[in-house]
């Protein structure tokens, strides 16, 4: 009986770690960016990076037009900010927020909202945008397998994602 119950303990224990292991074993891996811009602010985006991988962006690889896109794989991207923000004259006050984007041809709509604790955009409620800021896609741009995020200590993001660029404007209030 006490070997039975060794066995089972055992058994059970390895079916735990695998079931940990199976759901921390994604394809795109978790990026955490994190600057402090020129007056003492401290920026930081996690997002997951997907690559490329041969794919076409907009066909079979997100961002399609029209489709909200949580602007990374796996969770939605998380923006943090440990100071007020200005962001194309649009008050962020210190937080986290999810990061959304809808694309649109060469007009890109970046969402800022409430909930960032979430999965994809399954969970997406537009009551919760703090705002949306329209920003223009840069004409080519350099290629970029990954999706990239670049903080500038003078006040802006640069997300790369393939053939599209586009920037964010940050003011330090």
């Amino acid at each position: 009986m006490k070997k039975l119950f060794t066995v089972l303990c055992i058994s059970a224990a390895l079916l735990g770690i695998n079931n940990v292991t199976a759901q921390d074993n994604r394809v795109s891996q978790r990026v955490t960016v994190t600057e402090t811009l020129n007056k003492g602010t401290n920026v930081t985006i996690a997002y997951g990076q997907p690559s490329v991988k041969g794919r076409t962006i907009g066909v079979d690889l997100e961002p399609i037009n029209g489709q909200l896109w949580r602007t990374g794989a796996n969770e939605a991207t998380v923006f943090e900010t440990d100071k007020p923000l200005l962001i194309m004259n649009r008050e962020l006050a210190p937080g986290k927020y999810s990061l959304f984007t809808l694309f649109e041809d060469q007009l890109v709509t970046v969402i800022f909202n409430k909930v960032w604790d979430q999965w994809g955009t399954n969970q997406y409620d537009a009551s919760q945008d703090v705002f949306r800021v329209r920003a223009k896609l840069k004409p080519e741009s350099t290629f970029s397998e990954q999706l990239q995020f670049t903080i500038q200590p003078e006040g802006a993001v640069v997300v790369s994602w393939g053939n599209k660029q586009f920037l964010i404007p940050l003011r330090e209030k």
